[in-house]
């Protein structure tokens, strides 16, 4: 069982968070401008990295709010935990 610290609750064990994907993945400008192709892209193509990974979580039997954290995929060790909307820690 992973443990993630929540920036508002503390350490809580994995079993109460929501995953949400990938963070920092930008929503097109000008989505009906874009072929189904590109539409496509943007909904189902994520990075998939060997190491230091920026994901979105939800705490979603307490607190309820997002939050980033930066996840090593090889260890599942936390290296950084930030509020959506703050940009990725340098050091992470």
């Amino acid at each position: 069982m992973m443990l993630i610290p929540c920036p508002w609750c503390g350490p809580r064990e994995e079993a109460e968070f929501h995953y949400g994907g990938q963070a920092h993945v930008a929503y097109p400008a000008d989505p009906g401008a874009l072929s189904d192709s590109e539409w496509a892209r943007y909904l189902f193509f994520r990075d998939n990295p060997k190491g230091p990974f920026a994901e979105r979580w939800n705490h979603a039997v307490s607190c309820r709010r997002w939050f980033n954290v930066v996840r090593d995929t090889v260890t599942n060790e936390i290296l950084a935990v930030y509020a959506a909307g703050e940009p990725r820690p340098v050091q992470a």
